[in-house]
């Protein structure tokens, strides 16, 4: 490897409870909330960084991370020659610190040591739950072209969505002079606009203030010596900020899609935008593919359907039923005269055998999968749901309160039903 060329080792922050995504969550952290029928959130950037040549990559992991680590290792096995790797760093207790991690910076501080051993001139820092494509190594060739030692990814936003964010103001030349997190909507930002000749290379007029993505680039020295300075636990509120007076930090304008997956809301919006003829978010794309688990399941079997606009993954049995612009997960089973529209169904991650059948017949409980002759609309199901014969799901205009309902949970019109629920013949929900 030449002197010139960057040692980088990218660190994914697995994230925290996930509250807003509950009851996705529930069991799950938020990485590995399955999507788009067969991948899991936090392929997205492990792809990201797979499909940029970067390949030493580390995820840390805090919290109901089980589900997550057998993903990883059930999915990411580089050959010995590449050098390559996917290493799990779960919160640890050490003689040194005794505390888990406290935000998203503590995360990288307490991890240091391990990274230490690749001996990297620049980290990059991504979320793992967002979905977007980016060429991270155009990333980093602006990085060392601006002269930069921080470079946040940005993207542009208009008015309303700039409250949510962490907004950056910039000169003509992307340097970062001010960083705001989440001003929220009825602050006065009209001067964080960013500069005509910058906002002559933006697509949409409408979206005048950049707001960060989450995802940086670090010189290595500069995040260790931020890092050990401070004790504090957040990059976007605390460490960005507090960097900007002190060392050139540069704003990377991304044009591409991007979407922060943080509520039960734009969870369902993203995967139901997947169904769309040519979809913002494209998975079909050979020189930017997603990786995820191979499982070597069986073709989906179709006895008969009208199939409209949707996503149907491996090892489905789908018989005399309709589908319309809905993503069906792996192994699932939908039994014939049922109606989806604007489903998410996560599927399974078993079939039953006869044995297991025959017990849910004496007792009473339906078969995992769908039943006959059911309606279902605007609902999430999630993986190993039993559901009944004859349901219907958010097809007769019943309204519930926003939160807990027993067997489902609704958020935003939206019903989620909880993994491994029963939902016996005849429900209405």
């Amino acid at each position: 490897m030449s002197k010139q060329e960057p040692r980088v080792v990218c660190v994914i922050l697995g994230g925290g409870k996930g509250t807003r995504l509950y009851p996705l969550t529930q069991e799950r952290s938020k990485p590995a909330v399955s999507f788009g029928g067969k991948y899991r959130l936090v392929d997205i950037p492990i792809s990201n960084c797979i499909n940029s040549d970067y390949k030493k990559i580390y995820l840390l992991t805090q919290f109901n991370s089980t589900s997550l680590h057998l993903h990883i290792y059930n999915s990411y096995n580089f050959d010995r020659f590449s050098g390559g790797f996917v290493e799990l760093l779960a919160a640890e207790q050490t003689p040194n610190n005794e505390k888990f991690y406290e935000g998203t910076a503590d995360a990288v501080r307490k991890s240091l040591h391990h990274y230490r051993s690749q001996h990297p001139t620049h980290y990059i820092i991504l979320s793992g739950d967002q979905l977007y494509k980016m060429d991270l190594q155009d990333f980093m060739r602006q990085h060392l072209e601006s002269g930069a030692k921080i470079s946040i990814a940005t993207t542009a936003v208009d008015r309303e969505s700039a409250g949510r964010y962490g907004i950056m103001k910039i000169d003509e030349k992307n340097r970062i002079t001010e960083f705001r997190e989440k001003p929220g909507p009825v602050a006065d930002i009209s001067d964080w606009k960013m500069p005509a000749n910058v906002q002559a290379t933006v697509p949409s007029k409408e979206k005048t203030y950049l707001a960060s993505m989450g995802i940086y680039i670090f010189d290595a020295p500069v995040i260790e010596g931020l890092l050990q300075e401070s004790d504090s636990t957040d990059f976007g509120k605390e460490i960005i900020p507090d960097a900007i007076g002190k060392c050139h930090t540069h704003a990377y304008i991304f044009d591409g899609y991007w979407e922060d997956i943080g509520t039960i809301r734009s969870f369902y919006d993203c995967n139901i935008a997947l169904t769309e003829f040519k979809p913002a978010f494209n998975f079909y794309d050979e020189d930017q593919p997603i990786f995820t688990h191979m499982r070597n399941l069986p073709p989906s079997k179709i006895n008969r359907a009208t199939i409209e606009q949707s996503l149907t993954s491996e090892g489905c049995i789908i018989s005399d039923c309709k589908l319309t612009k809905s993503v069906i997960g792996v192994r699932s089973i939908i039994e014939k005269g049922s109606e989806l529209e604007g489903v998410i169904m996560m599927g399974s991650d078993f079939y039953e055998n006869k044995d297991a059948r025959d017990l849910n017949d004496k007792q009473g409980i339906p078969h995992v999968g769908i039943g006959k002759n059911c309606k279902i609309r605007e609902t999430i199901i999630d993986k190993d749901a039993h559901i009944g014969n004859n349901v219907r799901i958010n097809v007769d205009g019943k309204k519930y309160e926003d939160g807990d309902h027993g067997t489902f949970y609704s958020a935003d019109g939206i019903i989620v039903i909880r993994k491994g629920a029963v939902i016996p013949d005849g429900t209405v929900i």
